[in-house]
């Protein structure tokens, strides 16, 4: 059979135009197609081309997953995906889907995938002639008098064809007789059934019995008939006949009543006296089948009532036949028809079906992103079978309806796998009925992940303080970083980035291990070579793109006592003699001792005292200045303060002569004036050069510095807010030894320790702890004497004594 939208013999021109206009102003998940197709077709029987008359591209049929969902537990439709034909997959027959229902109609559900649609197709399953009238009887019998007056009527047993349509019950057909005719009747649910007209009076002594045959036959092609043998029985005369006060009954019952509730009562007259007054109500032979289990007739009153359970979903009306009959020699029976309307309760709850379920979803899916199709059916009427559905508020679901019963499952806000991974959502089906019933389904959607999260840091930046000679290897920072993303895209990589000042530097000096984040030292650090290195760690998870996070890391080195004092005057390898002459006044300085130690803090404060001197009461050292009287041939000690602590020594000699102080002084060694002016001449000279130098070097020095300032300030505005702000680099405070008491190569920046007992904290974060301090001297606190001596060489005239 050919399918086409809408049967064209259904519905007139001018409708069927403006069905079709309607059509084109819906959304084509409301469009319905209807095939028609004849019962008892065999399996695989082609019923139309539904992907055609949808509009679907058959090359992306199989991709898309064409399916046929229906709410009924046999799959009597599928659809093959090659050729787009929707095919019979399972026996179908019309009485047993419908029953005596006059239109029987498949409703079914084309589902298909990427994107998801729903389309609704009706299959109109029609009728053949496939059953054969019944009658619920083999035979019939009837009594009737002689005296029963012509134009009486007597109701036959009535057939039953599960057919419908044309191919139902049509007629009654009654074997040739001469004293009945059959008449035909139609009941209000167009049934038919048959009634015996007297055409001419019995006599019992001439024919006290008589023999006939009823035929029901229906309508189809070739007709099929079924045949009730009828014996009559000619009775005695009695005069008056059984009659109801009225011919039809009605009544209402809630399909809920219980068992015993009574009906309608039935009443009929009888004008006789005696037996043949007396009445006996009993069911008709005409009833349907199925009557007597439901109804129960009281014989004696004629009170209707219920005895088995009433279903408005399957008879909403029930025609009832009672006959009366009296107690005479010859009964005769009268009959009433009551008509029972089946009240509708609401006694049956929704039922939720879940056509199709998206997930996992991910977490960016944009709003009104379609997650399931439901399908809700409710079996009662008006009210009691009109349904909603809905969800718990809060969620970012929404539930809305395109067709009838029908629901769809969309997203309403932004979902997030960080803060809610996965949704157990409780749909709940209510009808309107008093009370309502409902039902709830639940459907799991999984929220599945995306790298909308860059890796998470602690803290911005850190601060680490690391001993110098430190071994190599040790780990000196975990980086506490995270991801709240799932696995894969949580997965964490460590770098150390080159960049800026550092370039070049960190890979010499520091690793990161590339999973764990634990930063180690390479190389042993020296305190004495850099204090303070500017690290920056590059993290970076494992989504796709990968999002990046840095952190600063600033590692200061902390000082260890790992160098020995050293003695910058008098120098090392050169023997030094100092001229006294005798009867020199106590306190006189003799010479001084001056050292230095490239540690810091107490590290580099120095101690002077003496060692080997024949008598410790003629000479002394300050402890820390370093000067004073010493023995001819005695040592120098030189300690520092650290823990342990370390120390160098320096030989003193002291020459007692008779000559003066001062004389010994312009002529050492006995060399005459004019060697000594030639000598301070080349002195001179050398100093001013070696000043003039100096001064260029500072000056170049200087402009270099505060170029590197310039740069630094620019590229720090330069910079993201955060890294305005770091932890400040340790303070560089330092003694400079000048004068020419050592040799050039130790004209820098140095501790020293002559009266130092003042210092400067090294800077460090604020409110971070720091493991050391710093107690760096200045020559504000040098000793008078020493300050001229050291730093007024350049400046005072050749001979002029120092101190």
């Amino acid at each position: 059979m050919v399918p086409e939208a809408w049967r064209s013999g259904l519905v007139s021109t001018g409708r069927a135009v403006g069905v079709l206009l309607l059509l084109g102003a819906l959304h084509r998940a409301s469009a319905v197609i209807r095939y028609e197709i004849l019962e008892e077709r065999e399996k695989g029987f082609a019923v139309g081309n539904v992907v055609a008359d949808l509009g679907l591209d058959l090359g992306s049929l199989s991709a898309r997953r064409l399916r046929v969902v229906s709410g009924a537990s046999r799959r009597f439709f599928e659809v093959n995906r090659e050729s787009g034909e929707m095919f019979v997959n399972d026996r179908l027959d019309r009485e047993e889907l419908c029953g005596t229902l006059p239109s029987c109609t498949v409703t079914l559900e084309l589902v298909v995938d990427t994107p998801l649609e729903l389309f609704s197709a009706e299959v109109v399953i029609q009728d053949i002639n496939d059953n054969n009238p019944a009658f619920p009887t083999r035979e019939m019998k009837l009594e009737i008098s002689e005296a029963v007056a012509p134009g009486t009527r007597f109701p036959l047993e009535s057939a039953h064809d599960p057919d419908v349509g044309s191919n139902s019950l049509q007629t009654y057909e009654l074997s040739r007789n001469e004293y009945f005719a059959l008449r035909v009747q139609t009941r209000e649910d167009s049934t038919k059934y048959a009634e015996l007209v007297l055409e001419r009076a019995l006599d019992r002594e001439r024919e006290p019995s008589l023999q006939l045959v009823l035929t029901a036959v229906d309508g189809g092609s070739p007709a099929r008939s079924a045949s009730l043998p009828i014996r009559i029985t000619v009775l005695d005369a009695n005069d008056n006949a059984p009659s109801f006060n009225q011919s039809l009954y009605r009544a209402r019952v809630p399909e809920d009543a219980p068992p015993g509730t009574r009906v309608v009562q039935v009443r009929a007259t009888d004008l006789d006296e005696g037996p043949n007054g007396e009445i006996v109500y009993s069911f008709g032979s005409h009833n349907r089948a199925g009557v007597r289990e439901l109804f129960s007739l009281d014989l004696v009153t004629g009170v209707l009532t219920i005895k088995g359970r009433l279903d408005f979903e399957d008879t909403k009306l029930h025609e009832i036949y009672i006959q009366a009959k009296d107690k005479g020699a010859n009964p005769e029976g009268t009959h009433c028809k009551v008509l029972v309307e089946v009240v509708d309760v609401n006694d049956n709850a929704p039922e939720i079906t879940v056509t199709s379920v998206y997930s996992p979803v991910p977490e960016d899916a944009p709003l009104g992103t379609v997650i399931a199709l439901l399908s809700v059916t409710d079996l009662d009427a008006g009210d009691n079978g009109l349904v909603t559905c809905a969800i718990p508020p809060g969620l970012p679901f929404s539930l809305t309806s395109s067709l009838k019963n029908y629901f769809t499952l969309k997203t309403s806000a932004a979902l997030d796998r960080e803060a809610v991974p996965e949704y157990n959502l409780s749909i709940t089906a209510r009808d309107a009925g008093a009370p309502a019933l409902s039902a709830q389904t639940t459907v799991r959607v999984q929220v599945s992940d995306i790298n909308d999260n860059p890796p998470q840091s602690a803290q911005p930046s850190y601060d680490v303080y690391v001993e110098e000679n430190n071994l190599p290897g040790v780990p000196i920072l975990n980086l506490s970083v995270w991801d709240p993303d799932a696995p894969q895209n949580a997965r964490l990589s460590f770098f150390l980035l080159e960049q800026g000042a550092e370039a070049g530097l960190v890979g010499r000096f520091f690793t990161i291990h590339r999973d764990s984040g634990v930063v180690s030292t390479l190389v042993p650090l020296d305190y004495e070579d850099r204090r303070e290195f500017e690290l920056t760690a590059h993290v970076s998870d494992g989504g796709t793109p990968a999002l990046t996070t840095n952190i600063s890391v600033n590692v200061f080195v902390t000082d260890r006592n790992d160098n020995a004092p050293q003695v910058l005057y008098p120098r090392p390898g050169r023997s030094s003699v100092e001229v006294l002459s005798r009867g020199t006044a106590a306190g006189h300085v003799v010479t001084r001792v001056v050292g230095w130690d490239p540690d810091a803090g107490n590290n580099a404060w120095l101690s002077y005292s003496l060692l080997g001197a024949p008598n410790q009461s003629l000479f002394a050292v300050g402890l820390h200045t370093g000067h004073g009287p010493a023995q001819a041939n005695s040592h120098g000690l030189i300690k520092d303060n650290g823990e342990p602590s370390l120390s160098t020594t320096a030989t003193l000699t002291v020459s007692v002569t008779e000559e003066s102080p001062e004389a010994r002084a312009e002529f050492p060694s006995g060399s005459a004036p004019g060697e000594q002016n030639k000598n301070l001449t080349f002195y001179l000279l050398l100093s001013l050069i070696l000043v003039s130098v100096g001064f260029a070097v500072t000056v170049l020095g200087v402009i270099i510095f505060k170029v590197y300032k310039w740069k630094q300030s620019r590229d720090l505005y330069r910079a993201p807010v955060s890294s305005l702000y770091r932890t400040p680099g340790p303070s560089l405070h330092a003694d400079a030894v000048r004068g020419g008491l050592g040799p050039p190569h130790l004209y820098h920046q140095v501790y020293l320790t002559t009266d130092s007992r003042r210092g400067d904290p090294l800077l460090k974060k604020p409110g971070a702890a720091s493991p050391l301090a710093s107690c760096q001297n200045t020559l504000r606190s040098c000793d008078p004497v020493f300050y001229r001596q050291v730093l007024g060489a350049e400046s005072s005239p050749p001979g002029q004594p120092i101190g």
